[in-house]
């Protein structure tokens, strides 16, 4: 069994985890191999024979030979059918729905052909240079080559601002534009022109806005003390909540709730 790992480039760091190859020599006596969930989402390539993948004890499926492996919920088990070869690209939990119209929760505990989630001629060109490449670097190269180019079509940057809106409401506004980048300078100043082109504001004055209407929901109705708002809202301690906001309220959070004129703001969160 030769298992191998490979970083991919800069350019990709934010998205992609790692590259990785997997080579069995024939066997056919096989066992079944259980394969436990790791949160990523793979984009897979069988190079040499088949792959049962099993939807019951008795029955399955052959994997399809460009994949798609969604986020998977259980174990599930696999029985290679001969020479096992795949090489692959492990993306970030967040990553892969980027590149991507369909929902990325469609992909869910199951295999999907790259042919249903890219172009026709994309899928066919991209399978077809993969397999006839000499080797893993020259793999790598195409395989960075296709997600570089869709980083640079103008649907791929408005879907990425989409998504990093849901991601910043998802999490109550507790994620910043570093995490969602990985820091790349490039890949995070192109994030943030496009934002404020069609949201108005920076990613990180959003993630402070939504989470702010958190911790304003807890204490417009006394649900708890400071200290405690500051935590359920992803506040780093409670210097830090009463900062930001009496920054985008104007008032600290005692005089917001006695001020007179913050009566129709309360009432909006109420």
């Amino acid at each position: 069994m030769d298992y191998k790992k490979l970083l991919p480039s800069e350019n990709l760091s934010s998205f992609i985890n790692c590259f990785w190859t997997l080579e069995i020599t024939a066997d056919k006596n096989a066992a079944k191999q259980r394969i436990v969930p790791d949160g990523c989402i793979e984009l897979a390539f069988i190079l040499g024979d088949d792959i049962k993948r099993y939807t019951s004890e008795h029955e399955y499926i052959l994997q399809p030979r460009a994949m798609v492996l969604g986020q998977t919920v259980s174990p599930f088990y696999i029985q290679p059918i001969g020479y096992v070869h795949t090489f692959a690209a492990s993306f970030f939990p967040y990553a892969f729905s980027h590149f991507i119209s369909k929902p990325i929760k469609s992909l869910k505990n199951q295999e999907t052909s790259i042919y249903e989630l890219f172009k026709p001629d994309e899928a066919t060109k991209l399978e077809s240079d993969i397999i006839q490449a000499r080797n893993t670097s020259q793999r790598i190269e195409i395989l960075e080559a296709f997600f570089l180019y869709k980083l640079s079509d103008p649907q791929t940057i408005e879907h990425i601002v989409k998504t990093t809106v849901d991601i910043i409401f998802a999490q109550n506004g507790d994620i910043s534009v570093n995490a969602i980048t990985k820091s790349n300078p490039n890949k995070r100043r192109q994030l943030e022109r496009k934002f404020l082109d069609l949201v108005g504001i920076s990613p990180k004055h959003l993630s402070k806005l939504v989470r702010l209407q958190s911790a304003l929901t807890l204490l417009i109705n006394r649900e708890d003390n400071l200290t405690n708002i500051a935590y359920k809202s992803n506040y780093y301690d409670q210097s830090h909540f009463i900062k930001d906001f009496k920054a985008l309220t104007g008032v600290n959070p005692r005089a917001f709730l006695d001020d007179e004129g913050m009566t129709l703001s309360r009432l909006f969160y109420k």
